[in-house]
């Protein structure tokens, strides 16, 4: 069993008074129609691109992003006066840091309030509690909900849309067409972040938080994999090769995290198998786990795992815990979202060089990537009168600032002097109180934020490469064909079933289960339910197109 650490401990204590779990959503039977098949579909809000600094590396129609090798010299203000009228505001999100110091102790949340012109009341649940404590919130009283909550899509709630439809305000009046140029930094959010997010019968309900198209990636100690003779266009032979060498003693060359299927998206998409769904073009919807890409890509991590290239934990530590053996050089290798780039970067200087690993090619075919839902959760509102909504709206509006302007840099960096100083390049340094009080603490980024762009502070050439990265692999780009559609019986069975096929993984790979077994799996997943959901996806497939 893996040493928890501080932070871990921290993130499981955030919750101790959190009331027991109901076995049940209040919301109701789970009647509610939230299918957009048959509906009248609200216009996506009309994208209104912000002015901002010219990036040094240029995005591209496919989906490589803006990079920007060092700050802007000159910071635009995107929000003309302060959004707040004084009152308290109630939000709730995801965080994957440790609790923040409390508000009374920590003037980077002091100094988010003073801009935002509201007092904040801040639930943070971390990644570990928030299944549970969601189940909670959702089955609860809808008057005690908080203004501002985050629904993060890292986990399927049940019956998360039947929620947000009966609960949440629906803003199709304030956002839907033209109406969302009162709100220009929400404006500036890209259609492909709306149309991932998705409608719910028709309607748009929440604010996305827009992503970059690569997804689940595997992030390399470069020096390592170099050494051990990794090379641009590698097959899948010569990756096995290459971990085989890199291991040895107590150094493995592959980290995997509890729940992550020992990396499995990585490599089902080096595979070409499709994420979760695909859709022919005549509209049908065929399950990725029936694919016989995703079987081969088991039986490869299964060889991997048998030939000694994972930490022997791979089923039990947290993503906390292998980040820190990654940076600490004990795995050359983990699975993590392509947006934690940041982080990999700053945190391994003087210690590794860390690289986005380019897919290994299979029989021949170049190897995939995963392309991420561009939607990492949404933002929704509680039921309020007009004036209130039109309130919340705003401070969404100033959160969701672009790269480049003065409130991005306050959300994102807190106060020049107290929590950052300048690089040389004119780019924030975090302070040793910054390192403390910042928004991966205090995760405001996760209720609004504007279109990510490349940047690491102080390391150019970390941008160069992360955007030659994108170039090369954004074509390869496997996209689970579900995004942004609604099924009801994936909204209430679909965590339940997917457990069923992730445990067959994870035991396939860790040798408790033969492959012969996946098959049946399969069947019993397609027969409880899975044929269900690629039906009820078609039809509204057919009602978004």
């Amino acid at each position: 069993m893996p040493r928890m650490s501080r932070r871990t401990l921290l993130g499981s204590m955030a919750v101790v008074a959190v009331p027991g779990v109901l076995t049940a959503c209040s919301t109701g039977s789970g009647d509610s129609d939230v299918s957009n098949a048959g509906k009248k579909l609200a216009p996506w809000p009309s994208y209104r691109p912000a002015t901002g600094p010219k990036p040094d590396l240029a995005p591209t129609e496919a989906g490589v992003q803006a990079g920007y090798t060092s700050y802007p010299a000159e910071l635009a203000t995107s929000v003309a006066r302060t959004p707040g009228d004084g009152s308290t505001v109630k939000v709730m999100s995801v965080s994957f840091g440790t609790p923040p110091k409390p508000a009374s102790a920590n003037r980077f949340w002091a100094a988010v309030e003073k801009a935002l012109g509201v007092k904040i009341e801040y639930t943070i649940i971390s990644q570990a509690d928030y299944q549970k404590k969601m189940a909670t919130v959702m089955a609860g009283d809808p008057d005690s909900l908080p203004d501002i909550i985050n629904m993060f899509s890292g986990f399927v709630l049940p019956r998360e849309a039947e929620f947000v439809q009966r609960r949440a305000e629906d803003l199709t009046p304030y956002l839907s067409g033209e109406a969302i140029a009162d709100h220009p930094n929400l404006a500036n959010i890209p259609t492909h972040a709306w149309r991932d997010m998705g409608r719910i019968g028709g309607r748009i309900y929440g604010i996305p938080l827009e992503r970059p198209l690569p997804g689940s990636t595997l992030w390399l100690n470069q020096g390592m994999f170099t050494d051990a003779g990794m090379r641009e266009g590698w097959t899948s032979e010569d990756f096995a090769t290459v971990a085989k060498k890199a291991t040895g003693g107590r150094t493995y060359a592959l980290g995997a995290a509890q729940g992550s299927l020992f990396g499995n998206a990585v490599h089902s998409a080096a595979h070409n198998a499709p994420q979760e769904w695909a859709v022919t073009k005549s509209g049908t919807f065929q399950p990725g786990w029936a694919d016989e890409r995703f079987k081969a890509a088991i039986a490869f991590q299964a060889r991997l795992r048998k030939e000694g290239a994972y930490h022997p934990d791979a089923t039990s530590i947290s993503q906390i815990d292998l980040t820190t053996l990654f940076y600490n050089g004990t795995v050359g290798s983990m699975q993590d979202g392509f947006g934690a780039y940041l982080p990999k970067y700053r945190e391994t200087v003087g210690k590794l060089t860390p690289a986005a690993a380019l897919p290994y090619s299979v029989d021949g075919t170049p190897g995939g990537i995963v392309a991420a839902r561009r939607s990492f959760g949404y933002t929704v509102l509680k039921k309020a009168k007009k004036e209130r909504v039109q309130l919340l709206l705003r401070i969404l509006d100033y959160l969701a600032a672009p790269f480049g302007s003065k409130e991005w840099e306050l959300v994102h960096y807190g106060v020049e002097g107290t929590h950052f100083t300048r690089g040389k390049d004119g780019s924030p340094q975090p302070t040793r109180l910054g390192e403390v009080e910042n928004n991966t603490n205090l995760p405001l980024k996760y209720l609004a934020e504007g279109p990510q762009v490349l940047f690491v502070p102080g390391l150019p050439d970390a941008v160069r490469a992360l955007h030659d990265w994108q170039s090369h692999v954004v074509p390869h780009a496997v996209r689970n064909a579900s995004y942004g559609l609604q099924s009801r019986t994936k909204n209430a069975q679909g965590t339940t079933l997917k457990a069923m096929l992730d445990d067959t993984v994870t035991g396939i790979v860790a040798g408790r289960t033969s492959l012969s077994e996946w098959d049946a799996a399969v069947k019993k997943w397609r027969a409880r339910g899975g044929d269900r959901m690629a039906e009820e996806f078609a039809k509204d497939y057919a009602a978004n197109t």
